[in-house]
């Protein structure tokens, strides 16, 4: 229940510290919501906002879009970012290491699993079969994100104008994500500054009556209060988390060794993975299979299935990719010891700095809400976010309803096109009748994602897929 306070100052400090959401409780929502985490960026996000906004109440639209607009800004996966930044909000820095450690680890564990499974027998395709079903309810769950975050930000034609400008770059231009949110935050900020009352407005994605609901309220909490000594102290301990083991590995066994290459490699990509996953894949592959000889050819698409039908962010690849490499040079150690380690090595730079961007930034972008020139950039990121997710969400369809695609080129147009033909007739079934379930029937997301596994694993079992 949500205490009323009076007065402001200490009292307002302490109602929104006094949430009333308790460790345990948490805990349990984290847990649902990193089981449920399937589908890329799209998918998880919009999973984080129907539990976290819609059905728990915790977080308010306006809060949610703004933590989610620094999280699309920084490298590394932004939904396992913005899991971290709101339980930071809810329950310090304990809250934040539990949101988004328990984010990746059911990808960690299936990762693990599959990997040994590929390394043993070199054949992983029921896995798909077992989350086909899964996938068609997450296309569902993605498009109803789409539409529900574009209904509440997109509030005048300047916003979407902004997000229709965004899809198009990205969908059909293959335009850098990058540059797409630098030039939305660059017009959002002098517009704002120029005193242009829609992107001024924009910034209020919920309404009052919607912020007089959300447990954490609207005031800034004592530990999202920026600290210049906390933030060194902060800065140092994960700086030596994420790097004294690389140095070690390259004092001890040198740069020829294989951990010491995973660990050194890894690292530099967790600094350069601005929009996502698919933005550096294409170098890590040519890299893991012509460089350093990792992988073999079409490995990397292998991994990339297991990534794309387990839980989890889809950067989880690498840990594939970390597991192979050491399992193919284990040195003295047994094969698949070597893998485990070299995966989990693999896993443990890639997210380290994830939580380091977190707990540095956050305070201060906490603090700077207020900042009608920054809350016009972030309301600019907000629309063209927006224009991001459909081009995900798209891209997610055409990958789950179609056999086949294929690059298509005309001119500056560059895109994945899906060839007709081979339409998945079942998976066009499935996402329909999800589709369907959501939408007119208003089921929820938990009996629709039962419905539809359970459908799957049917189909599976009769034949009709494989």
């Amino acid at each position: 229940m949500r205490v009323t306070v009076q007065s402001s100052g200490a009292c307002s400090s302490r109602r929104s510290s006094h949430h009333g959401v308790s460790l345990g409780e948490a805990l349990r929502v984290w847990l649902r919501v990193a089981a449920l985490s399937f589908g890329g960026p799209a998918g998880q996000i919009a999973v984080m906002h129907r539990i976290l906004v819609e059905e728990k109440r915790w977080i308010s639209e306006e809060r949610f879009l703004h933590a989610l607009n620094y999280c699309m800004l920084l490298p590394g996966p932004e939904a396992q970012q913005l899991a971290t930044y709101v339980g930071w909000l809810m329950h310090r820095t304990f809250g934040g290491l539990m949101a988004g450690g328990l984010f990746i680890l059911p990808g960690i564990i299936a990762i693990m699993g599959l990997s040994w499974i590929y390394a043993l027998y070199g054949n992983v395709g029921f896995v798909a079969a077992l989350f086909f079903g899964l996938k068609a309810a997450v296309l569902a769950i993605v498009l109803e994100a789409v539409i529900r975050i574009g209904k509440r930000a997109l509030k005048n034609s300047i916003m979407i104008g902004l997000a229709a400008a965004a899809f198009v770059a990205i969908f059909f231009l293959g335009v850098p994500f990058p540059i797409i949110i630098l030039a939305a935050a660059v017009i959002g900020f002098f517009g704002a500054r120029a005193g242009l009352p829609q992107l001024i407005v924009a910034n209020n994605g919920a309404s009052r009556q919607d912020a007089s609901v959300d447990l954490l309220g609207d005031e800034l909490p004592d530990h999202a209060r920026p600290n210049n000594w906390r933030s060194l102290q902060v800065a140092v301990l994960w700086l030596a988390l994420w790097l004294v083991p690389v140095f070690a590995l390259l004092l001890t066994l040198g740069m020829g060794n294989v951990f010491s290459q995973i660990a050194l490699f890894f690292s530099k990509m967790a600094m350069v993975t601005f929009g996502g996953a698919y933005a550096v894949l294409a170098y890590v592959a040519q890299q893991a299979v012509e460089t350093y000889g990792w992988l073999k050819p079409g490995e990397m698409l292998d991994g990339l299935g297991m990534a794309e039908t387990t839980p989890g962010p889809l950067i989880m690849v690498l840990q594939f990719v970390g597991f192979m490499a050491a399992f193919r040079d284990p040195g003295s150690l047994h094969p698949l010891i070597a893998g485990t380690l070299g995966g989990l090595l693999t896993t443990w730079v890639t997210f380290t700095p994830c939580f380091l961007w977190i707990f540095l930034g956050a305070p201060y972008i906490e603090m700077l809400r207020g900042n009608r020139a920054l809350s016009g950039a972030l309301s600019a990121i907000t629309a063209a976010v927006v224009g991001v997710i459909l081009n995900l969400a798209i891209w997610f369809g055409i990958h789950t309803i179609f056999r086949e695609v294929h690059a298509f080129t005309w001119g500056p147009i560059a895109l994945d096109a899906p060839v007709w033909e081979s339409v998945n007739i079942w998976a066009l079934l499935l996402a329909a009748a999800a589709i369907v379930a959501m939408f007119r029937f208003k089921l929820g997301m938990l009996p629709t994602l039962a419905a539809t596994s359970a459908a799957g694993i049917a189909l599976y079992a009769a034949g009709a897929i494989s």
